[in-house]
């Protein structure tokens, strides 16, 4: 089963040793614009060694990451939640609730030095932990689950904290982010239906106003799916925005497309805006649904950065 982006509280094997030389920093800026990518694009990788997800970005040659909290919590050594074969509901339920009490032991249990040691992992291969993706940041969660978030965003050296998460949440989050002093980028999705999702242009008003370090990440592929302007929304908020995620969709709702330029996004428009603006902020690419184009993440990977690269020609 593949999990989506908003999937929660997924870990998968410990991380395996990682002995590689220390590399230079990969360079993916192009005329000025930061291009990175999202370790969520590689989660297939990772079940047979989360090191590969390093690897990926090294094969690519992106050196910007924006790291999933499950990937970082693996790469750290945390407990294993795998349950395994149980014959029971009864004996699931026991397993599950003993996997929870471990890993929620070892949270309490990380330090600064914890996180560290993953961002190492990522500079030993030229790859800089530019953003952290926190996507535990639900309604049901507690204080201490959103300090757990900026604790682990600060440790490996993240410039912000991005989520996928309900303005009721993002409510919540916001004293956390100005006590912090550090940024949220919130998520947006194209469910412009639900009031309480980080979809409409009215709840993008609502999440920036929520306060100084509460801003946007703009997936400008969903953005386009809920039939609004990206350019023109960068344009307008580019202050507020901690990054810009780039994949290809349909317009009205529709599908995730490969290879990137047959949809209705804006890509190169968005790209040339970056670059003619210098914008700070990186542009992070995600390979969603890549299963229905290509088996080989690595090798489309590859082939979209091309094609953000032709597009900043």
């Amino acid at each position: 089963m593949l999990y989506s982006r908003r999937d929660v509280g997924r870990l998968a094997l410990a991380s395996l040793p990682f002995c590689a030389a220390r590399s230079e920093q990969i360079d993916s800026k192009i005329g000025g614009v930061r291009i990175g990518a999202i370790s969520y694009s590689f989660n297939t990788l990772e079940h047979a060694d989360p090191m590969a997800i390093v690897k990926a970005f090294a094969d690519i040659r992106i050196g910007e990451c924006e790291l999933m909290s499950e990937h970082c919590e693996v790469l750290a050594g945390a407990p294993s939640a795998i349950l395994g074969r149980q014959t029971t509901p009864q004996q699931m339920a026991a397993v599950r609730a003993e996997a929870q009490a471990k890993l929620a032991a070892w949270r309490a249990a990380t330090t600064p030095a914890t996180w560290q040691a993953v961002t190492r992992k990522f500079n030993d291969a030229g790859v800089t932990v530019a953003i952290l993706c926190y996507n535990m940041m639900n309604d049901r969660m507690t204080d201490e689950d959103i300090e757990y978030g900026f604790r682990m965003a600060e440790g490996v050296g993240a410039e912000a904290l991005t989520t996928s998460t309900t303005l009721s949440m993002a409510k919540r989050i916001a004293p956390a982010a100005d006590r912090h002093k550090f940024t949220v980028g919130y998520h947006g999705h194209d469910q412009t239906g639900y009031p309480n999702e980080t979809a409409s242009l009215e709840s993008y008003d609502t999440l920036m106003g929520y306060g100084k370090y509460s801003g946007i990440d703009l997936d400008i592929g969903h953005f386009t799916a809920s039939n609004y302007d990206a350019v023109d929304f960068i344009t307008k908020h580019h202050d507020k925005i901690t990054s810009v995620t780039i994949r290809d969709r349909k317009k009205d709702h529709g599908p995730g497309v490969f290879p990137w330029g047959a949809g209705d996004t804006p890509i190169k428009a968005v790209m040339q805006l970056m670059k003619k603006n210098q914008y700070p902020f990186p542009a992070i690419l995600e390979l969603e649904g890549f299963e229905r184009y290509s088996q080989d993440v690595v090798a489309l990977g590859k082939e979209c950065f091309a094609y953000v690269r032709n597009c900043l020609a």
